[in-house]
């Protein structure tokens, strides 16, 4: 195991007991106390935890990673809407992969409706709202459970991931900025979703407004893969989240904002194919808004499910949309001054 994985094992028990003997961390973690004494010393450096004769505490202040009992809780409606939005970009007979969180295991509940779909998870929550899904077929991944958020991860996990090929990966995570795109506090999960990232043609990233702009430990997806993040209107005094989704418009990233009102129209514009009008959306859905970017995207070398065909290019508001460029950028840009 290397020195990485150690801390993080290490730090994850301190974290989910408060505090933690140097001779179980050495049992777990399967070295000797000696190497341990050493990993806690560095972890203690960086302030992330505290030193106690024959153990580790957590230190002073410090806020543990929330559980799913305590994420479950938080932004339900926002999820609600994210997940009714990113659900409409899902077409029958499509192969996708749907990693873990509170948001896509919205998205699952809703993916359970649409027939033919293949769906491969690392998470038993996702798996579990398909259970019953007559039409859609699960594949799970293997790996070692992740208690706090009923994941697959580890060696296992991302093995069986390998050679895999779908049109699009559903990925949600504990925040998201433009300078280094999606992130996670647990090396473990941020692994397993990058696999879950190079399976895919296409990444949606499904995130609230209280992500944007949050930064943790462990990047997941950089912002250059990222093909469009779905997410809900931030709250006019949260300037952070309203210059974040400008800043992550300008480097290309299409946005798709959900509604949560009960007023919110289902009009939009399409980047990705060039057309400008309504769109049909899903039974539920609170409506929506997406945005086209400015530029041309990436081209993507995936199935049919990648917006433009096989193959294709993901086109922002800088190709055929031309003369709609101005306006959308100012609507992205318009949730930054409210």
């Amino acid at each position: 195991m290397f020195a990485a994985e150690r801390r993080q094992l290490i730090l994850e028990m301190v974290r989910a007991n408060g505090a933690v003997s140097l001779r179980e961390l050495a049992r777990v973690v399967q070295t000797s106390e000696v190497t341990v004494r050493r990993d806690v010393r560095a972890l203690e450096a960086e302030g992330l935890l505290d030193r106690r004769h024959g153990g580790a505490v957590l230190p002073g202040g410090f806020t543990r990673e929330s559980g799913f009992p305590q994420k479950s809780h938080l932004a339900t409606a926002e999820k609600t809407a994210i997940a009714d939005l990113a659900a409409s970009f899902v077409e029958e007979g499509e192969a996708v992969v749907v990693g873990a969180g509170t948001t896509t295991q919205e998205l699952a509940r809703r993916l359970a409706r649409i027939p033919g779909l293949t769906v491969v998870t690392n998470s038993l929550l996702v798996a579990q709202a398909l259970a019953h899904a007559n039409r859609v077929e699960v594949v799970m991944t293997g790996g070692t459970l992740r208690g706090s958020n009923y994941a697959l991860v580890g060696s296992g996990a991302e093995q069986s991931l390998q050679g895999l090929r779908v049109t699009r990966a559903f990925l949600s995570g504990s925040g998201l900025t433009a300078e280094r795109g999606l992130s996670t506090s647990n090396m473990l999960s941020a692994s397993v979703d990058r696999a879950l990232v190079q399976a895919a043609a296409e990444v949606v990233v499904l995130a609230d407004h209280t992500k944007l702009g949050t930064d943790t430990m462990f990047q997941t997806v950089p912002t250059d893969l990222i093909s469009r993040l779905v997410t809900d209107e931030p709250p006019a005094h949260d300037d952070r989240a309203g210059s974040e989704l400008q800043a992550l418009a300008d480097q290309g990233v299409r946005i798709s904002v959900a509604g949560t009102g009960a007023g919110c129209g289902a009009g939009g514009t399409d980047g990705a194919n060039g057309a400008v009008g309504s769109e049909a959306m899903p039974p539920g859905s609170r409506g929506r808004r997406d945005v086209p970017l400015p530029g041309q995207r990436r081209t993507h070398t995936g199935g049919p499910g990648v917006s433009g065909g096989p193959g294709g290019q993901l086109r922002g508001a800088g190709g055929p949309l031309g003369s709609q460029e101005t306006g959308e950028r100012a609507r992205v840009a318009d949730l930054r001054r409210r």
